[in-house]
């Protein structure tokens, strides 16, 4: 299954991008769900999680700006983005993981979305 991110582009430091995140023809409601990001050159690392009853989790990099949500009856999800620098200049990644638990290993993610490019100049 295949999900679809999408709502990246080119913004200046300071300003706010919402990714959006869905899966057509498949639902993930009983899933946590996860935003992952990779820049040039670097591992793809995790950014934030949500999970059962909405808990979440977030990388200590995005933590305070970041914020994750969805809404299931439209089987859609989030990554509300605030303050954003040029470090967060990557591909975003949405993924399903195989429980209802938030996880930021990778592992733990069995689908994932093509990605979306989010570019932050200083």
């Amino acid at each position: 299954v295949q999900l679809q991110a999408y709502g990246g582009g080119l913004v200046q430091a300071g300003d706010s991008l919402r990714l959006s995140c869905t899966a057509p023809g498949r639902t993930f409601s009983n899933n946590a769900m996860g935003w992952f990001r990779q820049a040039p050159g670097k591992e793809r690392e995790f950014v934030a999680s949500i999970g059962w009853k909405s808990s979440t989790y977030y990388a200590d990099s995005v933590k305070g700006r970041f914020t994750i949500s969805r809404e299931l009856n439209r089987n859609m999800m989030y990554l509300q983005m605030n303050s954003l620098k040029p470090e967060d200049t990557a591909i975003y990644y949405c993924a399903a993981a195989r429980s209802s638990l938030t996880t930021g290993r990778i592992s733990d993610y069995g689908h994932w979305g093509q990605g979306t490019q989010v570019t932050v100049s200083s």
